[in-house]
């Protein structure tokens, strides 16, 4: 069974940091999209970083220069780093991937980990 489970939530002090950590378990062959959203309470879901194999990765604007996500496709885990973090920062992050299952390409989506940043 294919499923992306995600780790390294938690709480931090503004100006501190986290990393996120997605692992994408089961017969996969690649990862070809990988995405991070969040959602903060009261609020919809919003894009934080996006990029497909082989291009470069977009990211909101609000998170540009402090945000930081790549991948590992030996492990088949996608990474999230976040400096600087900011209470406004504060919300659910959940990773998302386009994989290549060798018969097709199937969108799936983390659990979700919480991230609060306080003041």
């Amino acid at each position: 069974q294919v499923q992306l489970v995600e780790s390294g939530g938690g709480l931090v002090q503004a100006g501190g940091s986290l990393r996120l950590s997605c692992a994408a378990s089961g017969s996969i062959f690649s990862i070809n999209v990988m995405g991070w959203y969040r959602q903060a309470p009261g609020k919809q879901r919003e894009l934080v970083a996006h990029g497909t194999r082989g291009d470069s990765t977009n990211y909101a604007d609000s998170v540009k220069g402090r945000f930081t996500a790549s991948r590992d496709d030996a492990k088949n885990t996608m990474y999230l780093e976040m400096n600087s973090l900011k209470p406004e920062d504060t919300a659910v992050y959940y990773c998302y991937a386009e994989l290549n299952l060798g018969r097709g390409f199937y969108g799936y989506w983390g659990q979700g980990t919480q991230v609060t940043v306080s003041s």
